[in-house]
């Protein structure tokens, strides 16, 4: 797929690293597969994924979490 955010480079899969924040929670996931731009680096999550990890999210602050690493296993 064609990058919309620099228009440039075409996508490739590859594992990376989210960050999400909500409130004081704030949380890192680690090997997250993604479609990863060649050219600027920006990535693209599924709909699966995406769901997956705004679910763990969800969880973490309703948790009461501050910081929390995670690797992605689904």
């Amino acid at each position: 797929m064609r990058c919309v955010i620099c228009k440039n480079g075409n996508t490739y899969p590859e594992h990376v690293t989210t960050t999400l924040q909500r409130g004081e929670t704030n949380i890192i996931i680690k090997n997250v597969p993604a479609d990863v731009c060649e050219n600027c680096g920006e990535y693209y999550l599924d709909e699966n994924t995406t769901d997956f990890i705004l679910n763990l999210a969800e969880e973490a602050v309703k948790k009461g979490v501050e910081v929390e690493i995670l690797r992605f296993a689904a």
